[in-house]
């Protein structure tokens, strides 16, 4: 709750109690309704309702839209159904759904009977859609025009039909079948008015972008920020439109994406409901089962080195310089395997760019370990202060590195190929798979270096004596 409206609640509660109907109109249209809403953050769904009985039906609508989900639902609950019913007949197409989407069944079959029925059809239709495509995230307040208007014509439409759309900054041009057959801007139209029997078929525009109704919602976000779109058409397969896309819901939707592969890139599974309001036992089940996949992981990690506790304890030397190789390679990795996964979720790499992909890498591989083999190197020297110390860590350093570029960027296009999100190749889950092969690096080119240099053969010959 903000201090704005912990200092207005008062004042409004008195209105209330006092049925200050002038006093509660003006403060349900003297400000913007996203203001309204955060006004009345501190009321209850019971009190918040008795406000919006003072405003008209559509300032009510654009109030409501602004509450927060649990705010809408709790109202959505607890008041007179069939108020409720006229409430939901007036929100946008989406929105409704996406608030019946969380009632429970019951509710929602109690309030679908109250709806008029060219609204009830269009909430079971657009219900139908799986969560994740375009159907499910589309509004079907569209402005719809047939081809043949002329341009006098069109405008009676468009007048006859603008107080029930979202938007009408794009005039969708269709058939008898409602087929998609072009676009035409509202300005395009109005410049069009000095001639007046100009059809629409002549004036759109026929090159447009437009989603299938079953496509993914990022894929629909990415095509609307690369045609810098304000709403994008959505068709069926026989490109029948069905709805539009606005931009404040692809919003909602890159919103929703970017959250969701932060949490998957961090190992937790994506949460349903915000953190605070997550039960602790749901966020513990999230969490805990990636910790759990990844703990495994390590436990490899455990393996590995006691495959190489002979070698270990003979050369005490090698154990100093583990953690350096294996962090160098893990954050090698998690660093190619974001900027592959946010080069994927905006569209700059595709499966086919595989090849070049694999080039960058092994050429920056090269160069990220080639530096930090110098600075190893160094630092061997330093705290060993023997050459065979500085070579190994070096020649180790550059291998892992390069593994860590590879590994980091081709798992997440392994990932898309097999239909699954790229961000599930979490940034631990790499760093724990490069840490086992770090360990094999290093073990291996360690004792390959101790052999050719006859480090082994000097140091049984003093254990010997």
């Amino acid at each position: 709750m903000t201090i704005f409206s912990m200092l207005y609640l008062p004042e409004l509660r008195e209105m209330l109690a006092e049925s200050d109907s002038d006093g509660l109109r003006e403060f349900c249209t003297a400000l913007h309704p996203a203001r309204t809403a955060e006004f009345m953050e501190g009321l209850t769904a019971a009190e918040a309702w008795q406000v919006l009985q003072y405003a008209d039906p559509d300032t009510r609508e654009e109030i409501f839209s602004y509450f927060e989900p649990d705010k809408q639902l709790e109202i959505l609950q607890t008041q007179d159904r069939t108020e409720m019913a006229e409430l939901v007949a007036e929100l946008a197409s989406d929105d409704r759904v996406d608030l019946l989407h969380e009632a429970d069944d019951g509710l929602v079959a109690e309030l679908l009977p109250l709806l008029p029925a060219e609204d009830r059809r269009d909430i079971l239709r657009l219900k139908s859609y799986p969560e994740g495509v375009a159907g499910a995230v589309m509004t079907s307040d569209i402005a719809k025009l047939d081809e043949e208007l002329q341009v006098r014509e069109a405008l009676n439409e468009l007048t006859r039909q603008a107080e029930e759309l979202e938007t009408i900054y794009y005039l969708y041009v269709v058939d008898e079948s409602d087929h998609l057959r072009g676009v035409v801007s509202t300005r395009q139209l109005l410049s069009a008015i000095s001639r007046p029997e100009t059809r629409l078929r002549e004036l759109m525009e026929s090159d447009l972008a437009v989603v299938n109704v079953m496509d993914d919602q990022e894929e629909v976000a990415r095509k609307v920020a690369k045609f810098d779109l304000l709403a994008i058409p959505v068709v069926d397969d026989e490109f029948r439109l069905l709805g539009i896309i606005t931009h404040d819901d692809v919003i909602d939707v890159m919103r929703e994406e970017a959250t969701e592969d932060a949490h998957l890139i961090a190992g937790v599974q994506p949460l349903d409901e915000s953190y605070l309001k997550t039960p602790l036992l749901t966020l513990s089940r999230k969490r805990g089962m990636w910790l759990t996949i990844l703990f495994i992981t390590a436990l490899f990690t455990a393996f590995a080195l006691q495959h190489y506790e002979e070698d270990t304890q003979k050369f005490a030397w090698l154990v100093m310089f583990i953690p350096l190789v294996i962090s160098a390679g893990g954050n090698t990795g998690t660093q190619s395997a974001t900027l592959v996964i946010t080069a994927l979720a905006r569209g700059d790499v595709k499966l086919n760019d595989w090849a070049r992909v694999i080039r960058r890498e092994l050429v920056m591989g090269l160069l990220l370990g080639g530096f930090l083999a110098m600075i190893g190197f160094a630092a061997a020297m330093v705290l060993n202060r023997r050459l065979i110390s500085a070579t190994v860590v070096a020649s180790t350093l550059v291998l892992v590195v390069l593994a860590g570029t590879l590994i980091g960027s081709m798992l997440p296009l392994v990932f898309r190929r097999l239909g699954l999100d790229p961000a599930l190749m979490s940034n631990p889950f790499v760093t724990g798979i490069i840490d086992i092969m770090g360990i094999v690096i290093y073990m291996n080119v360690a004792m390959a270096l101790i052999v050719l240099t006859g480090e082994a053969a000097a140091v049984d010959a003093m254990n010997a004596d």
